[in-house]
């Protein structure tokens, strides 16, 4: 067993079995990767998708807090480009889009894929694009006033996580 400090965790590779016991980069940016397809993964696709990683409490709890950070930039995002486009002027839900070269998904496509070594599946420009739609229609019915206005949003998007790929689930992947 050989272990090192990272970020204040202690990581340990078991060189016979190759699982290690704590998370690295490598495993942030496939995490990231896999916020394309699900915002909201359950502690079950995680092991799936982590094969080379010794879960425990502590492991579980840093990649959920992982999606929870990534969650909360996407929803910041929306909201943010929601709000401008209302400032804009613009009046039609159906005339905000989210294509490959708007300035909404070049923000999330740094964020979550930095080196831009990914191709983003088109289902996530779909479902931004949903998002934005949902904020935009909040905001504009002034829905913000209430303190959890956020929640009925946050309902539609869970129920649009699509499957990761298979090749995701490999230790290898990245």
């Amino acid at each position: 067993m050989r272990c090192v400090t990272f970020n204040c965790q202690l990581l340990c590779l078991n060189l016979n079995v190759n699982i290690q016991e704590g998370l690295t980069p490598s495993h942030l940016k496939k995490a990231k990767l896999m916020f394309f397809y699900t915002r909201y993964p359950s502690s079950n696709v995680l092991k799936t998708f982590f094969p080379d990683v010794k879960f425990n409490r502590c492991i579980t709890s840093q990649l959920i807090k992982w999606f929870s950070n990534f969650r909360e930039f996407y929803y910041i995002q929306m909201e943010k480009f929601a709000r401008q486009a209302i400032v804009d002027g613009i009046s039609d839900v159906k005339d905000i889009t989210v294509s490959r070269d708007s300035e909404l998904f070049r923000a999330l496509n740094m964020h979550y894929n930095k080196a831009n070594d990914f191709h983003v599946p088109d289902r996530f420009l779909e479902v931004a694009e949903i998002t934005l739609h949902e904020f935009y229609n909040a905001i504009s019915a002034t829905k913000d006033s209430d303190p959890s206005w956020k929640k009925a949003i946050y309902k539609v998007i869970c129920k649009l996580d699509s499957d990761v790929p298979e090749e995701f689930k490999t230790s290898s992947y990245l």
